[in-house]
């Protein structure tokens, strides 16, 4: 695979297997820098095998300095939560109108939020919110009837943790211009969500691999044991 000079240079200043995570990212704050403000991920492998159900590993936590992403929030309600949701800041609020639109192709959202009431109309587009990752779900605090605090908690930084097939966990923790403190604050607070979240049917290591990453960056392993 082909990759770029200042990749190739990031690669070569990774000099050591794993590092603390403090020393993790001071590493890949020295890294060369693109010409945007890089996000920052972290990408943890689980111990767990999602494929059974007292295993699955799926949360929500707020970041303490956010995603360093301005998002485009959707609610899709009516009446007096509608009204609610306006005046809390929501992007975009509609119903059934707004489930057409997403039919017809729009998707220019990030967080979708509806009430109880309303999850039989978002259900006509769950196959296209589904595999993009924007179907309202209660336990991600999407479906809810305290829609002024769904926005909040969205607009606030609030991320969403769930295995992928591979039993993997990928979250964004901020972007390369918070500098050290607020990404090590955001690390820890995504580490402390998932150790909670630790299935009670969960056997042996826990965090069998964990990574930070930049944008256009190589993974730097993180020394994290449980």
């Amino acid at each position: 695979m082909k990759v770029s000079k200042k990749y190739a240079q990031a690669s070569q200043a990774i000099t050591q297997k794993s590092y603390d995570i403090a020393e993790g990212i001071n590493t890949l704050l020295s890294l060369p820098k693109a010409k945007f403000d890089e996000t920052v991920e972290l990408h943890v492998k689980l111990g767990v095998d999602g494929r059974n159900a007292d295993q699955q590993v799926r949360g929500v936590c707020i970041l303490p300095h956010g995603t360093g992403k301005s998002l485009k929030v959707l609610v899709i309600a009516k009446g007096d939560k509608a009204d609610e949701a306006t005046k809390a800041g929501a992007d975009y609020v509609g119903a059934e109108e707004i489930v057409s639109k997403i039919q017809g192709g729009w998707l220019d959202f990030d967080v979708c939020i509806t009430t109880p009431d309303m999850m039989g109309v978002v259900g006509r587009v769950a196959r296209v919110l589904g595999p993009k990752g924007l179907m309202p779900n209660p336990k991600s605090g999407t479906v809810t009837m305290d829609v002024a605090k769904a926005i909040r908690d969205a607009k606030a930084g609030k991320v969403e943790y769930r295995l992928d097939k591979t039993n993997n966990v990928h979250v964004i923790i901020g972007k390369v211009s918070f500098g050290k403190d607020k990404l090590l604050d955001n690390f820890n607070t995504v580490i402390e969500a998932l150790t909670k979240a630790k299935p009670a049917a969960a056997k042996g290591q826990y965090f069998r691999n964990v990574t930070i990453a930049s944008t256009m960056g190589p993974g730097i392993k993180i020394n994290v044991t449980m």
